[in-house]
């Protein structure tokens, strides 16, 4: 297998992650019942100094979240430039690649803490691809002399 397919579709996997946490955060509705909804409501109400400047929790989690959107589009486009690169200059790659993997791997172990079903498979499925990019990008042995 070429390097490039897994690469190729770990970029599309994180812009799916991009995409997946922007829509449900924007199209977020309290749904849980009045326990939720107070909780909410506090979250976007309480004003607090931190760091200097005054934030809601609300505010706090909002900007995490365009955080997280933009980091999974970079990540996106890193990995797309990735793939590119995995024809011409395999091996300078592969540290990259490494980096990039043991992140994903870190993000699942947390995704299976915290989160649900979807962000798990998303997240797992990209941490494979970029093993499978590693595979791909073995060094070869020399031939015997």
């Amino acid at each position: 297998m070429k390097p490039s397919l897994p690469l190729r579709v770990a970029a599309i996997l994180a812009l799916v992650a991009a995409l997946g946490h922007t829509l449900l955060f924007l199209t977020y509705r309290p749904t849980h019942g009045p326990d939720e909804i107070v909780v909410v409501n506090a979250m976007q109400t309480h004003i607090f100094s931190f760091g200097g400047f005054l934030h809601s929790y609300w505010q706090l989690y909002f900007g995490y979240e365009l955080f997280v959107t933009i980091s999974c589009l970079v990540a996106c486009a890193i990995l797309w430039q990735l793939a590119n690169l995995s024809t011409t200059n395999p091996l300078a790659i592969r540290p990259i690649i490494l980096v990039l993997f043991l992140g994903e791997v870190a993000t699942a172990i947390l995704m299976f803490k915290f989160f649900f079903t979807i962000p798990i498979v998303v997240h797992t499925a990209t941490a494979l691809c970029l093993a499978l990019a590693l595979v791909a990008l073995k060094p070869q042995s020399a031939p015997a002399a």
